[in-house]
């Protein structure tokens, strides 16, 4: 799978940890910054990864930051994305089986290491049911539906 990981200054280096696991895992990363812990702001990272999932360059995302709050906003502000701000594997899961999200959130200052690989896992194993979520999640980008 293609899947671009991004964060602010707070969660470099959950981010280089998760990278490494996914590729580890055999899966295609785009690493969209940044590259050290100078303070940098969430939105503009957001907004990048959401422009590279909304494109279809990446079939995933995975948005970092201090609590996962603020970038996962700025990722939905794009009407492409389904972010979700998860901290357990249930949630991650629901996301993707019930909204077809295709960015996860998570805070690195609010969930550990191992934690957060269990979340990624069970985002990127995790299929959209599709059938009545299909049209909820239509409404999602197209509020006037």
């Amino acid at each position: 799978m293609r899947i671009a990981i991004a964060s602010d200054h707070a969660a470099i280096d959950l981010k280089a940890e998760l990278r490494d696991w996914m590729i580890e895992q055999g899966h295609e990363v785009a690493d969209l910054g940044p590259e050290t812990t100078d303070s940098v702001d969430y939105p503009d990272y957001g907004y990048k990864l959401a422009s590279v999932v909304a494109d279809g360059t990446a079939e995933r995302g995975v948005a970092l930051c201090g609590s996962g709050i603020g970038i996962s906003i700025a990722v939905n502000r794009n009407p492409a994305c389904r972010s979700a701000l998860v901290s357990e594997p249930l949630s991650a899961e629901l996301a993707r089986s019930h909204n077809d999200a295709n960015v996860i959130a998570m805070g690195a200052r609010l969930t550990g290491s191992d934690m957060a690989k269990a979340c990624l896992e069970a985002f990127l194993s995790t299929d959209f049911l599709g059938d009545r979520h299909q049209r909820r999640v239509d409404k999602l980008s197209n509020p006037e539906m």
